[in-house]
């Protein structure tokens, strides 16, 4: 009788930050990161979730906000399909001091490394 053989896995790690996004009329804001990915992916280190400080208009780059926010994880799967992607949204105060949206969007990690 022939031993049962495991799935072969394979590894991908994520380094990299979010250094900074354009905003024009807002200021202190801060953003948040998550991943998604399919049932066969699995966390092997590092953070799945994180959140930023708060940011502030500069008097160089008015409209520029700067959080050189680092990410490091490591996932494992035995299949490509779910492969992972990185969701940001950025908030900021309203009127009323309340954190609302003020901008978001989603991409899947890199399939060769990069820039």
């Amino acid at each position: 009788m022939a031993a049962a053989s495991s799935p072969s896995v394979f590894m991908v790690a994520v380094n990299g930050q979010i250094e900074s996004g354009q905003f024009p009329g807002f200021d202190d804001l801060y953003c948040k990161f998550c991943f998604v990915y399919g049932q066969d992916w699995v966390p092997a280190a590092g953070l799945e979730e994180g959140i930023s400080q708060i940011t502030s208009r500069s008097d160089v780059a008015p409209t520029t906000f700067v959080w050189n926010f680092p990410i490091d994880i490591t996932f494992k799967s035995t299949n490509p399909s779910g492969w992972p992607q990185i969701v940001v949204s950025v908030y900021g105060p309203d009127f009323f001091g309340n954190d609302v949206v003020r901008g978001y969007g989603a991409v899947h990690i890199p399939f060769t490394p990069g820039r």
